[in-house]
Order: structure tokens, then sequence, then C-alpha cells
């Protein structure tokens, strides 16, 4: 019997059973039938029922989350999601509601990762050329920390995961290449596997300070994050105030981001410090210069295409000319109009990477609907505000970091930054503790949110990627490696919100 095959008596069961969920542990079925059963019963405890049920809920979806090398969070979250709506956990209008609140990221996701799609040749191209070039594993991974941090800044988060997911796609698919092509009997089985593993460690290595340089650029900026551009609406700051008044926290927590980059990668702690192995960087080489000796001018064409369309995304998202999405469904139409891609199948392989995402995130939005309708943050919030002013910046901040970190940083800035607002419309504070809520709230979503991926939808994001389990980045290890950072950056972002915004 298959160990994915739940044992009943009969046939048809065996066969259902063995088909729900598909090839995932048998414990992990049983596991999420188990959640679908509990939670009824839960929600119908009187009193505290619906409270209790709700965070059950929360935890059963982080676990799906955690579980996703198992299987892929959109279904078992799903069943949950619409178990949820069901009983009443919440309604129909709210998930919409929460649905078009974040439709810019829904946006994003459809159109900016496949544009990112058909630049892969010119990532790869140049990313090849700078792996070859800087032999330092410290020098590259402050590079990608520094370049996610700096583009993050001007342009979004989750379009420079996308870019440095493509860039790491593009690399593993080279050496897979090798790998297929190469004569089996030449390298002993058990090298090849230690070689393997130890490029998948250094790609995790790679992956996870780009991971980490997303939040420390994204902080900065309106175009930063989401949750930034709804912050600066709310406070009245622009672009250069806004970059000025999250100063005091985002530049010592940059420079300490650095910091710990360079700290894990010399001592080899949390996973860090793993090399590129000197086989596959000879393979990353030929491929260069196999590449530059068949480099043809149809090629060189569709290369420098690409960096205008390249050119015009910075430019266009810098000075935010449009919704991120259709700055993204219009690079997607300079590109494959003048490189010729016109087959509906060759442009439906570009959306193939981010549609599930897409899907899964509108199932997190129906989780965060349950948790607005049910008031699960009300309570933090209530007892923040009633604290003495000086204390409630870093309160924010803490509070913000810890639900950030198990729910959404966007739907956690959005709750608190209104919860804010009222409190400063009816007078129980004013301007300039106003303003320092508004920097508490911002640094307090963004920093500390870093220590789980369902802290941030670039971390969900690198997640559920197609490279996550060529390289076996789980959930775990996502946690487990963003531990000194979450220490680091976390503690800094308090310190500076305690002692400089505290007055």
């Amino acid at each position: 019997m298959s160990s994915t095959e739940i044992p009943n008596q009969s046939a048809w069961t065996r066969a259902f059973a063995s088909n729900f969920l598909g090839t995932s542990p048998n414990w992990y079925k049983w596991t999420i039938i188990s959640f679908l059963i509990i939670n009824p019963i839960l929600w119908w405890i009187p009193e505290y029922g619906h409270t209790i049920a709700s965070w059950a809920l929360v935890l059963e979806f982080i676990f799906t989350l955690a579980m996703a090398l198992k299987c892929y969070p959109l279904q078992p979250g799903g069943l949950l999601a619409l178990e949820a709506y069901v009983i009443g956990m919440a309604t129909t209008e709210e998930i919409k509601n929460e649905v078009f609140v974040g439709f810019p990221v829904i946006l994003l996701l459809m159109f900016m990762v496949a544009g990112i799609y058909f630049m892969k040749d010119l990532l790869l191209f140049t990313f090849t050329k700078l792996f070859i070039n800087i032999r330092s594993k410290l020098a590259l991974s402050l590079m990608f920390v520094a370049t996610a941090a700096v583009l993050s800044a001007f342009l979004d988060a989750l379009t420079v995961i996308a870019v440095i997911i493509s860039v790491a796609v593009g690399f593993y698919h080279v050496y897979e290449t090798y790998l297929e092509e190469s004569d089996d009997d030449s390298v002993d089985p058990e090298e090849r596997e230690q070689i393997t593993s130890q490029f998948r460690a250094f790609m995790r290595n790679l992956l996870m300070h780009g991971a980490i340089g997303t939040a420390l650029g994204g902080v900065m900026t309106t175009v930063g994050e989401p949750q930034n551009l709804l912050i600066s609406k709310i406070m009245g700051w622009e672009f250069v105030e806004f970059f000025l008044t999250m100063a005091i926290v985002s530049i010592p927590v940059f420079f300490v981001g650095l910091f710990t980059c360079v700290l894990v990668e010399l001592t080899k702690t949390f996973s860090f410090g793993e090399k590129l192995p000197d086989s596959v960087y000879q393979v990353l080489r030929e491929f260069d210069r196999e590449e530059a000796e068949k480099m043809e001018v149809g090629m060189k064409a569709r290369l420098i295409v690409q960096a205008i369309a390249a050119v015009f995304l910075v430019f266009a998202l810098g000075f935010h000319l449009a919704e991120v999405g259709i700055i993204g469904l219009t690079i997607i139409v300079i590109q494959t109009a003048l490189n010729g891609v016109t087959r509906e199948t060759d442009l439906g392989k570009a959306f193939e990477e981010a549609l599930p995402f897409t899907a899964l995130l509108v199932v997190f939005f129906a989780i965060v609907a349950v948790i607005h309708h049910q008031h699960l943050f009300v309570p933090i919030i209530d007892w923040v505000l009633l604290q003495p002013r000086d204390q409630q910046p870093h309160l924010f901040y803490i509070a913000n970091g810890l639900l950030s970190a198990i729910s959404d940083n966007v739907f956690v800035a959005t709750v608190y930054i209104s919860e804010a607002q009222n409190a400063f419309e009816s007078g129980l504070i004013d301007r300039e503790a106003f303003d320092h809520l508004g920097v508490a709230i911002n640094t307090g979503t963004n920093i500390p949110s870093i220590l789980t991926p369902n802290g941030q939808a670039a971390f969900l994001f690198l997640l559920t990627s197609s490279i996550a389990p060529l390289i076996n980045l789980s959930y775990g290890r996502m946690v487990y490696m963003a531990l000194p950072y979450f220490f680091t950056m976390g503690t800094t972002g308090w310190v500076m919100v305690r002692f400089f915004l505290g007055a």
C-alpha cells in the first residue's frame, strides 16, 4: 500500500482518500482532516468559541505554509478558508473587500512577474558575468543584500524578489543541464551529491540575503512595500519626506543588516558561509563562454530590447507612472512585441510561476478577513493606546512586528494606522505623537516581520516559488536563516524607536 493512501475497507474510499491532497504524506492528510473537524467544534464553544476557533484557523493556515514542501498551501489553506466562510467566521463581502484592498498586489503578481520572465536572458547574462568576476562569497553576499535593498527602495520588494528568483532558476537550470549532459561515470556519485548539496546551500544563502535586502530597502520609501503607500497617504508624507522621516530607524537598520551579512558569512553560522563549488564555477564559466560564442545579432537585439524595458521599468516604478501591475503589463507588451514572442503558448509560460501564488494570496486575504471580522488584534491595539504616550511608539513597534510575523504586514499596518488615525482625529493624541506612531507602525511591520515567510509577501513568494523545492528551501529553514537578521535588525529598530521617538 502506498504511504500516501489512507487505509479503509472500501476500494472507492481508498481511491478518494488517495486522491485527497495527492502525494502528500498520510500524516499530513489526517492533520488537515482533523483541522476541518475541530474548527466547527471550537466555533460553537460558549462565550469564547469564536475567538478560539479564529486563532486556531490562523495557526492552522500558518502550518500549511510551514509544510509547503509537503503540499502546496493553496489546497489545504483553501479548504480551511472555505470552511471558515461556511461556519460564519467571515462573510463573502468582507473577503471581497480584503481582495480589493490587495488588488494592486494581485495585479503585480499577474503581470510584473511575467514581465520579469521575459527579461530572463538579460538577467542571466548579467548575473553570470558577476558570478564569474566576483569570486569572493562575502562580496557576492553583500552585493545581493545591498542591491536588493537599493532596488526595493525605488521599485517594489515583490518585483525585486521576482528578479532574484528568475536569476536563481536560470543558474540552477544551467547546472542541471550540465549534470544531464555529463558522463555519469566521470564523477563519483557521492562527490556529485556533495557538490550539488553545496551548490544548493550556496543558492539558499544568496536568496535569503537578497530577501533580507528587500526588507531593508522596502521600509525606506513610499513604494518599497504596499502598506508604505497607505501609511504615507494617511500621514500626508511625500516620497522625500517619507524617506527622511523613516531614516532615524531605517538607516541604522540598513547598516546593521549589512554587518549581520558579514558576520554570518565569516562565522558560517545559521547555514550561511557556503561557497560556490569550483566545479560549478567552471560550469558557469563554460556556459558564459559558449553563450558568448554563439550569440548572434538576433540575440544581441533581444538583449538590447530587454535592457530598454529594464530601464523603463526602473523609471516608471521610481516615478510611479501607473499601478505596478499596469507597468508590468506594459513591459510584457514592449518585450514580446519587439522580440517576436507572439504565440499564446509562449506567452503562457511566463504566467506559470506567479498564478499559483496569486491564487494562494487570495486565500490568504480570506484568512485576513477572518482576523478582521473577529477583531483578533483589537485588544492589543486598545491596550497599547492606554499606555503612557512615551511608551506607545515602541509598544506599537513590538506589537506590529509580532503580529506581522504571524499574519501579514499589509493587513497589520492597515489596522494599526487606521486606529492611530482615529485616535488623532478624536483628539486622544497630538500630531507629533501621531507622526511617531506612523514611523513605529511602518518600521514595525517591515522589519521584525522578516522572521517568518508569511510576514512579508516577498518572503512567501520565495517560499512557494519553483526554486524553493529545487534548493530545499523550506519554511523552517527560512525562519532559521532569518533569525540572526531578525534579532540584530529587529533590536536596532526597537532601540531607535524607543529612545528617539519615545519622547
